[in-house]
């Protein structure tokens, strides 16, 4: 069952205002909410904000237990020009995800970004080269776009999530999702 539109849209302006008095709203709910809000900060996405902001929809249309809004810095986008496009996750729901700029012209930036942005989420890389996998990365070839999590990673994102298991996700690096680009310009 997915929540309403209107408890998303309530969920999201506490957290905007708990960012705007100081405060961090990544654990803050109550034990009785269904939702954990996941700030983010595109102030650094450059030509990427536009899909950190598609992609931060798109988990919270798949997902029950989060509620990915602008309203910190416990996941900060970034981009780069070469050294492909990585999530490093301090914590569950933490951390900070680089798009490179060069594997955004061949493969979809938005598939990049949701992709991405669920190792932060706690899932890992599934490189089966399928498509409908949103995990499977680069693997799916440059004419996958696909930037929806299949039911069973929405559900795990659900249980990552769940105030059952409140564990902290492990500290790791994600690179080698995105195949080098075939050619590299000039890097700045």
């Amino acid at each position: 069952m997915r929540l309403p539109k209107l408890s998303r849209i309530l969920a999201t302006l506490a957290a905007t205002t708990l960012a705007a008095l100081g405060a961090v709203a990544v654990d803050s709910a109550p034990a009785s909410a269904a939702v954990r809000n996941v700030c983010y900060n595109t102030s650094q996405a450059g030509p990427f904000a536009t899909y950190a902001n598609q992609a931060a929809s798109i988990w919270n249309n798949y997902t029950n237990n989060i509620n990915m809004a602008q309203c910190g810095s416990n996941l900060m986008i970034y981009y780069t020009y070469g050294g492909g496009s990585y999530a490093q996750r301090t914590s569950l729901g933490n951390g900070r995800v680089v798009i490179d700029y060069y594997q955004a012209q061949q493969y979809s930036p938005l598939r990049i970004m949701t992709h991405e942005i669920g190792h932060i989420l706690g899932l890992p890389d599934n490189y089966n080269g399928n498509c409908a996998i949103l995990m499977s990365g680069g693997s799916a070839g440059t004419s996958c776009t696909n930037p929806y999590p299949s039911s069973t990673e929405a559900a795990q994102v659900d249980r990552n999530f769940g105030f059952a298991a409140r564990t902290t996700a492990t500290p790791q690096v994600f690179t080698g999702s995105w195949p080098a680009p075939a050619t590299v310009g000039a890097q700045r």
